[in-house]
């Protein structure tokens, strides 16, 4: 008996599913058309952030193959994008790559931090508002940095630019088997060099990598000097990292109808940002645009394609530098305006949609974009949006607290019903919402449709009481929730409130 026990076949684990023929064959189409179309966005958002085109290739390569392995939503594209070019450029254009790149690995131990400390919980919190501000601030961010590579150049590169632009908004509406920005890319290339037209190319902006990356340490003072100015940029960088990445995220689960860990894929980002800094690449975080190619265009759905667009992605600029040197500057700035144009949320600008929108949302989105615009800094942007929303909120709420009476039958007992949420705002008006001086002598508050949230609401009712008191009559509190009842008994006559 124990030799059949011992020759019975041992359960199987069960085989990855990417490992099937049709998936496989998915997965692998979709990392090349994806790494296809990170090349060109990877260079922009290089020049974008004010460092060479190899800083924002690496990070892409890099970014890509770790968030394979560490990140919490599978089929979810990351790399170096314009979001965290914004928040570096000032750092790299006044103090250099080597401070870009310390501060990208500070970065990634805050957003680890974060993670620890269960941020992707607090994205909740973030009404829509906020988020349409930061896309459209966002968008008008990325349109105004492409202006400068239109000053001051040849009248070539204006048409050039209105070629591209057409192709990209012409092709997709012929087929979208290959993607719109490489073939403007490769037209405007094969132009170009076939006319010999003396236009600004990439391989102007700087040298493309001929190599492989190599790991090694910034090369910058270790000092607390060093530490208080990279750490605002560091802390930029996390914040905005995880924001789009979260927002990205979500975005992959509704469309694939699958749940993800947020939380894991906050601690990857950062794993992500810390091998990307090791390499001297520019740190990065989701890409909306490219993963809606991965997932919603390439129908992939496992961590293979994001793998393979890192790979693929390092072949073809190692292996084809020269022809990507060649690549004008007209073609990239294309690219990058309708990555504006296309991120811009119009549809929460259009006259129809401000009309309906009650005053205080449009008030926080403006706010945001805003603030963003001045400071230059996607972060502080969100976190002042945040601020007045909660405000908005505040004072919307602050007046919906009603409060209604009747006299018993007797008439010898006056019965208060409040109704709403009383917190720090909407607990003020409470007080002068009582009759103290032709009431009657017993008074009952009945708080079956209200709830206490904090120590305000708890001192408006001690004062309420008071002032009854004041006149020799006596004051019921009744049909307290369990919540309202615990805080209101914990700290009811303690808050020193004498009138």
């Amino acid at each position: 008996m124990s030799s059949v026990l011992s020759a019975a076949p041992r359960p199987r684990l069960p085989r990855p599913s990417w490992l099937s023929p049709r998936v496989l064959r998915t997965e692998v189409l979709a990392g090349l058309v994806v790494a296809l179309a990170l090349i060109p966005e990877a260079i922009s958002f290089s020049i974008l952030a004010g460092v060479d085109p190899r800083v924002g290739l690496f990070a892409s390569f890099t970014m890509a193959v770790t968030i394979a392995i560490c990140g919490g939503r599978p089929a979810m594209i990351s790399a170096a994008t314009g979001a965290v070019a914004l928040v570096v450029a000032p750092l790299a254009k006044e103090h250099g790559l080597d401070h870009l790149v310390a501060a990208v690995i500070l970065g990634g131990a805050i957003q680890i931090l974060l993670a620890v400390l269960g941020v992707a919980k607090l994205m909740r919190f973030i009404p829509r508002s906020v988020m349409v501000g930061f896309v459209n601030a966002l968008a008008i961010l990325i349109f105004v940095a492409q202006v400068p590579h239109l000053l001051g150049v040849p009248w070539l590169v204006y048409p050039l630019v209105a070629v591209a632009l057409a192709i990209m908004v012409g092709l997709p509406r012929l087929t979208r088997a290959v993607p719109a920005p490489l073939v403007a890319i490769v037209v405007l290339t094969v132009v170009t060099v076939t006319t010999h037209a003396a236009v600004p190319t990439v391989g102007d902006e700087g040298a493309l990598p001929d190599s492989l990356p190599t790991l090694g340490l910034p090369q910058i003072p270790w000092t607390m000097d060093t530490l208080t100015l990279i750490a605002p940029y560091a802390l930029g960088i996390a914040l905005v990292g995880l924001m789009e990445s979260l927002m990205t995220a979500k975005l992959v689960d509704d469309i694939t109808d699958t749940p993800s860990s947020k939380t894991r894929e906050s601690w990857g980002q950062g794993v992500a940002n810390i091998v990307t800094g090791f390499f001297g690449g520019m740190g990065g975080c989701a890409m909306i645009g490219q993963t809606m190619i991965n997932v919603k265009a390439s129908g992939a759905r496992t961590r293979l394609s994001t793998f393979l667009a890192g790979v693929f992605l390092l072949i073809l600029v190692v292996a084809l530098g020269d022809v990507v040197a060649v690549i004008p500057m007209a073609a990239l700035v294309a690219v990058m305006v309708i990555v504006a144009v296309s991120t811009f949320d119009w549809h929460s600008v259009a006259p129809a949609t401000l009309r309906r929108m009650p005053y205080g949302e449009t008030v926080v989105m403006v706010t945001t974009v805003v603030t963003t615009l001045a400071t230059h800094n996607l972060a502080v942007g969100v976190v002042v949006g945040v601020l007045t929303a909660m405000v908005v909120f505040a004072r919307r709420v602050a007046h919906l607290v009603e409060v209604t009476s009747v006299l018993d039958p007797e008439g010898t007992t006056r019965i208060y019903s409040v109704h709403g949420e009383l917190f720090f705002a909407s607990s003020n008006d409470l007080v002068g919402r009582f009759d103290y001086a032709n009431d009657p002598d017993s008074v009952v508050i009945d708080m079956t449709h209200a709830h206490v949230w904090d120590a305000s609401s708890v001192a408006a009712l001690d004062a309420v009481t008071t002032r009854y008191a004041a006149r020799g009559k006596t004051v019921e509190i009744v049909e307290l929730n369990r919540p309202s009842a615990h805080i209101h008994g914990t700290l009811a006559g303690r808050l020193g409130v004498g009138h």
